[in-house]
């Protein structure tokens, strides 16, 4: 009869006989447990599986696959804001003077005749004309694209911080410049809601710029490079945006993938700082 303690020698033993180091690890592992089921305890064949020590899951794995599996799953207006919102508390308070973010909401909600009034209201309150650069996040048909104000508080025949607006869109395949007519439409309507002096032609001049950006693998990373994009804007916008250096550091080439997953693991562990406090 053999007990536990001699049943796991030999298993071990023969698994190294038959087995040498060279062997990978994991192979050694399946045949020494398999050895152990062939090994007859009090005269019965049990299951002899040793228990085997598991490592401890680190708190950045944890951490990482939480933010790949929400990197998989489209962000609904509710949980855009909410990251955004800990994303611009991450940024430093010199930074912040030169930006604002509208509402994720506000433009779609402008597009129905019955709120246009009151979203030109509360843009009115986020004085748009005193930033360099305004962040106007849009969710159409499910999907998610960035629009950028660029010097509009600047006249709008100025050479060296040229008015213009970008738009940047992780899915070119959609044709971003459909949205064109919509966005003429409400830039006209903000610059009138604030009584500003620009003439209609002047405001309709104002160039609309798609540069070429990383696109996204699937159906659902829309809502993520959104948020990247605001996040590498931030960080490396001019502090005189001007047309004829278009595109700048916008091109498809900008990030990687690997960035963006970096990214979002980093998101994700701000925002659960915030839940925590």
């Amino acid at each position: 009869m053999i007990d536990r303690t001699e049943a796991g020698e030999y298993a071990i033993a023969f698994t190294r006989r038959a087995f040498p180091v060279e062997v990978n690890k994991k192979k050694r592992l399946f045949h020494f447990n398999k050895c152990l089921l062939k090994i007859n305890f009090n005269g019965q064949k049990q299951a002899g599986y040793l228990p085997l020590p598991r490592r401890k899951r680190s708190e950045r794995g944890v951490k990482r696959k939480i933010a790949i599996s929400k990197q998989k799953k489209k962000l609904d207006s509710g949980e855009f804001e909410c990251y955004i919102e800990n994303l611009w508390r991450s940024f430093p308070e010199d930074k912040k003077t030169c930006f604002t973010c509208l509402n994720s909401l506000w433009f779609n909600l402008y597009m129905k005749k019955s709120s246009r009034a009151k979203v030109l209201t509360w843009i009115k309150r986020e004085h748009i004309f005193s930033k360099k650069y305004v962040f106007v996040p849009i969710v159409c048909w499910s999907h998610w694209s960035l629009l950028i104000f660029c010097h509009f508080g600047e006249n709008l025949q100025s050479k060296t911080k040229t008015p213009c607006m970008l738009l940047l869109d992780s899915l070119e395949m959609a044709n971003p410049r459909r949205l064109e007519a919509d966005i003429r439409k409400f830039v006209l309507d903000v610059y009138k809601a604030q009584d500003r002096p620009e003439t209609r032609e002047l405001i309709s001049q104002i160039p609309l710029l798609v540069p070429k950006v990383p696109q996204q693998r699937d159906g659902v990373e829309c809502g993520n490079f959104v948020l990247y994009f605001i996040n590498l804007f931030v960080e490396g916008a001019p502090d005189n945006f001007n047309v004829e250096s278009y595109p700048y550091f916008m091109n498809k080439n900008w990030f990687s993938p690997e960035g963006l997953e970096s990214f979002c693991e980093r998101l994700e562990s701000i925002s659960s700082e915030s839940d925590f406090h």
